[in-house]
């Protein structure tokens, strides 16, 4: 249902835009369409847990603006991704073996993007702001549901998992090409804390600190085709 939200928001934002920017004025305007793929390189920065950084995907559409004599360009657009992370814990509460717990997470992003235009059709530079929905941090071995977390007592891999699913980021990227097909570069950065919830969660936190902080970063490599 969430999804579904987004994806009339963005439907409702890009008409918005389109028309906005059509308008007649003093500048030619072009629209396009474009959909992007890669790969990501997903963490939290966090003091309360040892982390790990791991590789999964991401897919995307957007309605460009090509405004031909500024410096800039003007992108909007929703992504969707399934991110990783592995999370340093222990298979039994009194253990001195350590492994690394696999978590994923499924994310909704929409992004309003300038692209400032370093050669024209060939190299921009890409940044702005981005409103995420994301879901909880799944387990994806359904073997490591006994476990436990490390830097606390008795804080077990699934009382983790009910982390903020609402998120404001910052992105920053670089997209290297011809007019119609790009290799894109883009680090996303958390503004908010993703980890604030557990805070209202009735966990174990024993051990260790009960305030929770922490912000998501994300590297995404991949390309983009423009129509």
């Amino acid at each position: 249902m969430q999804y579904n939200r987004l994806f009339l928001l963005v439907a409702i934002s890009t008409c918005f835009v389109t028309q906005s920017f059509s308008q007649k004025g003093r500048y030619p305007i072009q629209n396009g369409f474009a959909i992007t793929g890669g790969i990501t390189k997903f963490d939290i920065t966090t003091n309360n847990f040892i982390t790990k950084q791991a590789q999964g995907f991401l897919g995307g559409i957007s309605s460009d603006v090509d405004i031909s004599l500024r410096w800039y360009n003007v992108s909007f657009g929703m992504q969707l991704s399934e991110s990783s992370i592995e999370i340093l814990g222990r298979p039994a509460l009194v253990s001195s073996q350590d492994e690394y717990i696999k978590y994923k997470m499924f994310a909704a992003q929409v992004a309003m993007l300038m692209q400032i235009k370093v050669i024209q059709n060939h190299f921009t530079i890409d940044l702005g702001p981005m409103l995420q929905y994301n879901s909880r941090l799944e387990l994806k071995d359904k073997a490591q549901e006994g476990y436990y977390v490390n830097n606390y007592s008795n804080l077990s891999a699934e009382d983790i998992s009910d982390i903020s699913q609402f998120n404001l980021n910052g992105a920053v990227g670089v997209s290297v090409g011809i007019k119609n097909f790009k290799l894109k570069a883009q680090y996303i950065y958390g503004l908010t804390n993703i980890l604030k919830k557990l805070e209202n969660q009735d966990i174990d936190t024993s051990g260790g600190n009960a305030r929770f902080k922490g912000n998501q970063n994300m590297l995404v490599l991949g390309a983009v085709a423009s129509f």
